[in-house]
């Protein structure tokens, strides 16, 4: 993935702010431990739902079962956002992701990120593959399905003094 263009957007930020880097922005992305994901129903009614996620191979991957309603709405408009960060004012960064996901089946690089949710979570998310999909009948998740979203634009707010709005955009 080429590097993003980034700008301080000065309209959202303090006179002596400046520019989140990408490096720091996708830090946070690597070291969240949930993400809220925004779809759309069919309705034109938005949907947010919290989803555990891993950030692997410059994307973010995420994974749902095919009778919840996030998948029937990505079966529909597959343009999503993800974000995360904390809920303080006064510090931290909080990351909007602006992406399309897109179902992967692929074996090898399903095996590859189920590696990365086990050690990205201790043990506690334990996937096999097959079938194109992530089984975890132990762990009460059954079978799911995994989408991919590469960022498309990314806004990093930083919180305290000074306050900072960064875009990144990508391609």
């Amino acid at each position: 993935m080429a590097e993003p263009v980034t700008t301080l957007v000065t309209r959202f930020s303090s006179p002596q702010a400046e520019a989140t880097g990408w490096e720091a922005t996708r830090q946070v992305v690597r070291d969240a431990e949930l993400f809220w994901l925004t779809t759309v129903r069919a309705d034109g009614r938005p949907h947010v739902t919290p989803v555990v996620a891993v950030w692997f191979d410059e994307a973010v991957w995420f994974c749902t079962g095919a009778g919840e309603q996030k998948f029937a709405n990505l079966d529909g408009n597959a343009q999503v956002v993800l974000t995360t960060g904390c809920n303080g004012w006064d510090g931290g960064l909080d990351v909007v992701i602006e992406g399309r996901a897109e179902q992967v089946g692929e074996e090898t690089v399903l095996k590859a990120v189920a590696e990365v949710y086990t050690s990205r979570w201790d043990g506690r998310w334990q996937y096999s593959v097959a079938d194109g999909r992530f089984h975890n009948p132990e762990g009460g998740g059954g079978e799911t399905l995994v989408f991919r979203v590469a960022p498309a634009k990314v806004f990093a707010y930083a919180k305290g003094d000074p306050f900072g709005a960064t875009r990144h955009l990508f391609g």
